[in-house]
């Protein structure tokens, strides 16, 4: 007696981050409903995944149900990367259904269906619209009947056949029950919206028989290469997130003086909070830390979501750039999520096989968001850094804070546990001037120093001197107002 499972093949669908959603890929032979409202995305979806997949050996056949012939959805998806003028009659082929749908009459179009189907012998069979195809009423006004009943023929059909079959219909709601629903053994949902001068698009596998999908909503962007899902990355490894307690080789930060504050140094693989007032040196911080990466033969990635340019970001730096020794993800994108952030960020790290990286900074990347992605900015954030902590790169943060004068807050979002490590900047009143301080506040699992020490910036970058109390001595007149440090546990 055999007991050996049924191996399921999984194909690649060709879409970049959709397999991953998936669990794996697309169950060869398998009956699915792509749905979602007009203009969300399904029949771009549906022609990728019929280009990636479509072969001489295993051809496909796409029914179209329009008023006008394929020849217009087809002007329009030249326009993407994926299309192969090439391929079509060769392992493509259009099949126009209008006049079966037109009759209302199921038995008609599935008769078409079957014959076509047996004529060409295709591994992959896509229906659009299918809601059109039985929704049309009969010549004398009467709705379709054995809607369930063609559903179920459909289904028997294709496995018969050994097709993978898709279904694209408009659907705005999965509350109403419609037999298809129940048959499909893959529901891929797709829904879009309009926040502001953002479109937000997001997909869900409602479900995937046979295998374990990633739950929840994805955002995806449709691009001139077609459409790019955006997966969460996994978290890390506990063999790479490693034990904080673990000795760790540390980086120099390239501030001298900063990292015998640091004690030792930043340990590698941490992230870094650098906390301050506009102003304060946080991004010149942020950039020596890249220069001081290169001078030690290390690649880098920088995100920046400040408006800045060349001259600002100092020569060093912009050398660096130039030479592709720090990568840059600057996108201008108004509906940016930050599982696609995330995806910028490991691409460009795995491709420079870059060991330190910059988010210059939270408060702009947050304003880069689209609006329903900065109500639970803090849990994204926490991904994000999850996100890079798998990738074993050391990360350094930087974000705006406003500066009170009489105490010191770490961070506006609440989001300070995430990090390793804190440094914050914060100006303080001397003699009617404003004066730079910073201090470590935090780096986890190492001693280091805890005093306000005083710096400056001038063309050589940060110079860290005396602490607060011993430079208030070197000067006549009133006493610099102290600084007064909040709990960094609260």
């Amino acid at each position: 007696m055999n007991t050996g499972k049924t191996r399921i093949q999984r194909l690649a669908t060709g879409v970049p981050g959709l397999d991953a959603v998936l669990g794996g890929g697309l169950p060869e032979f398998s009956f699915n409903l792509l749905a979602g409202p007009p203009g969300c995305g399904k029949t771009t979806l549906a022609h990728q995944i019929m280009f990636a997949l479509a072969t001489p050996e295993r051809p496909a056949l796409y029914f179209t149900v329009l008023g006008e012939p394929p020849i217009k959805m087809l002007r329009y998806q030249q326009q993407f990367d994926f299309f192969d003028m090439e391929r079509l009659d060769r392992s493509i082929r259009f099949v126009n259904l209008s006049d079966e749908a037109a009759s209302g009459d199921l038995d008609k179009v599935l008769a078409r269906i079957a014959n076509e189907v047996e004529t060409h012998a295709p591994g992959l069979v896509f229906v659009d619209s299918f809601r059109s195809v039985v929704s049309n009423p009969r010549p004398d006004g009467s709705p379709s009947l054995g809607l369930q009943h063609f559903i179920q023929n459909l289904g028997v059909l294709m496995t018969c056949w050994q097709a993978t079959t898709f279904l694209i219909g408009e659907y705005f709601s999965l509350s109403d029950p419609n037999p298809v629903f129940t048959v499909a053994d893959g529901l891929i949902w797709m829904k879009q919206s309009v926040q502001g001068n953002s479109m937000v698009r997001k997909m869900e596998v409602m479900k995937m028989r046979g295998q374990a999908t990633l739950p929840g909503l994805h955002t995806f962007r449709i691009g001139p290469a077609g459409i790019h899902v955006f997966a969460p990355l996994p978290p890390a490894p506990s063999s790479e997130a490693g034990n904080p307690a673990a000795p760790r080789t540390r980086l120099q930060m390239g501030v001298p003086g900063l990292d015998d504050m640091m004690g030792g140094g930043l340990p590698q693989g941490y992230s870094l909070l650098v906390a301050g007032p506009s102003g304060s040196g946080k991004s010149l911080l942020a950039a020596a830390f890249l220069i001081e990466g290169a001078r030690c033969g290390e690649t880098g990635v920088i995100a920046a979501f400040e408006q800045r340019s060349r001259q600002s970001r100092g020569h060093a730096l912009c050398s660096l750039i130039d030479s592709d020794r720090v990568g840059v993800v600057d996108t201008r994108a108004p509906d940016l999520s930050v599982d696609e952030m995330a995806m910028l960020l490991i691409d460009e790290i795995r491709r420079l096989g870059a060991s330190r990286v910059v988010i210059d900074s939270l408060s702009g990347f947050e304003l880069a968001l689209a609006p329903t992605f900065r109500d639970d900015f803090r849990e994204s954030l926490s991904r994000l850094v999850s996100a890079l902590a798998s990738s074993g790169a050391t990360v350094l943060m930087t974000s705006e804070l406003e500066d009170r004068y009489t105490d010191l807050r770490f961070s506006p979002y609440g989001t300070a546990f995430l990090t390793d490590a804190i440094i914050v900047h914060r100006y303080v009143e001397m003699n009617s001037r404003l004066l730079r301080a910073m201090a470590v506040v935090k780096v986890r699992a190492s001693a280091h120093s805890n005093e306000l020490r005083m710096f400056t910036i001038d063309d050589d970058g940060i110079r860290i001197g005396a602490t607060l109390s011993g430079h208030a001595g070197l000067l006549s007149g009133r006493p610099a107002r102290q600084a007064h440090f909040a709990n960094p546990a609260a």
